[in-house]
């Protein structure tokens, strides 16, 4: 267990032209005629296009790594493997920590918009009695994280940021929040070190009572939607989960392949509103830095190798078991795909103590609606 060392994000230049290169020499094909604005077949080509030229005429990765570097980080390396994470001391000078972890397609860049009023409440005239500590971890072969040397999964992970937030940070308790891969490494914190973790909320439900069996007409409809939104839209799921290699090495060697794999994501999970429009959700900035995260730290193969390591793993709750760490659900209603399930379901896996209907955002909660996402997480921290 090593003390934590500062960090600051520092592309090579000569890194930064490699990308560029192939962007400006992607080989374009024509699309499908009636392809027009529509996503159905996949990315639309004309918005990747468009995003296409951003990125070569307006795009400016130096300015974006400036605000990377906005927030301390820093990392430590736990059981051999180095751990990168910003900790924001904010208001709550030193108590109160929570700690963010994000998921796939997204990176700790994610809760970008919200560290500034969860921890300087104040700041935006709120209250400093609802500030934290923030811990946000890259998880591992994500980002600026280190690379495993073979799949990692989420159970695994939960152990490191229990030693990251205990014997590395020494934090007694703390609270923990999650959404995508976030919510299950989220949950298994709550499940494997409570009581110090204190309580969890999830914007994303991904635990399973034992057995996983309908007990009524709402669950049973709750898994035949699911089991159609997965035949639909989970073909990604079964290649990264199955076959990641594969895929990895496509998406290694193209950075339009990688950010066309990435932002068809963020279009298909995120609310996009009457409009249907990505860009009234996301900037092209916010879009690309995403993607250069994983471009930079040629972290889009170890990304995907998450998938088969939930398989290989076989992290689920035993018989009868359930997360007993009290549990707070925020009900996006636009996460179309991972919808969440009826609350009867949820309170045979979770300590269920809050449930939240929000009125609108999807699967990017903490990026897509900030806001929301902040006065969620203090109003449910406030009640324990």
């Amino acid at each position: 267990m090593s003390t934590p060392r500062p960090f600051t994000v520092s592309v090579p230049q000569a890194k930064l032209d490699a990308i560029r290169a192939r962007v400006s020499a992607y080989p374009w094909f024509s699309a499908p005629d009636d392809e027009g604005a529509q996503w159905a077949r996949g990315v639309n080509t004309t918005f990747l296009r468009k995003l296409c030229d951003h990125w070569l005429t307006a795009y400016d990765w130096r300015a974006q790594e400036e605000a990377l570097n906005r927030y301390p980080q820093f990392v430590a390396t736990i059981d051999g493997l180095d751990v990168h994470f910003v900790h924001v001391v904010g208001e709550a000078h030193g108590k109160r920590p929570l700690i963010l972890t994000h998921g796939w397609p997204g990176s700790h860049f994610e809760f970008w918009e919200a560290i500034e009023k969860l921890a300087f409440p104040s700041r935006s005239g709120g209250d400093s009695a609802d500030a934290f500590d923030l811990i946000i971890p890259s998880l591992p072969g994500y980002g600026f994280s280190g690379k495993p040397a073979r799949p990692m999964g989420q159970r695994a992970t939960a152990r490191l940021f229990a030693k990251l937030m205990g014997d590395v940070l020494g934090y007694p308790q703390y609270l923990a929040q999650g959404g995508d891969w976030g919510s299950l490494v989220t949950s298994w914190l709550g499940v494997d070190d409570a009581p110090r973790c204190r309580a969890i909320h999830l914007n994303m439900v991904p635990l399973r009572p034992s057995p996983p069996v309908p007990q009524d007409d709402a669950e049973a409809a709750w898994l035949a939607h699911m089991q159609g939104a997965m035949q639909a839209e989970g073909a990604y799921f079964m290649e990264q989960s199955t076959k990641p290699q594969t895929l990895a090495h496509a998406l290694m060697d193209s950075p339009v392949g990688t950010c066309a794999w990435i932002v068809e994501k963020f279009h298909g999970w995120s609310d996009l509103g009457a409009h249907g429009d990505l860009e009234q959700v996301y900037s092209k900035d916010q879009l690309l830095t995403n993607v250069m995260i994983y471009l930079v730290t040629d972290s889009i193969a170890t990304s995907v190798w998450y998938y088969r390591a939930l398989l290989e793993e076989s992290a689920f709750l035993g018989a009868g078991a359930r997360c007993e760490t009290p549990t707070a659900v925020a009900n996006f209603p636009g996460e179309r795909i991972f919808t969440a399930p009826p609350r009867s379901w949820v309170g045979r896996a979770y300590n269920l103590t809050r449930w939240t209907d929000m009125p609108d955002g999807g699967h990017f909660a903490a990026m897509e609606k900030p806001d929301a996402f902040v006065a969620d997480v203090r109003a449910w921290a406030r009640e324990l």
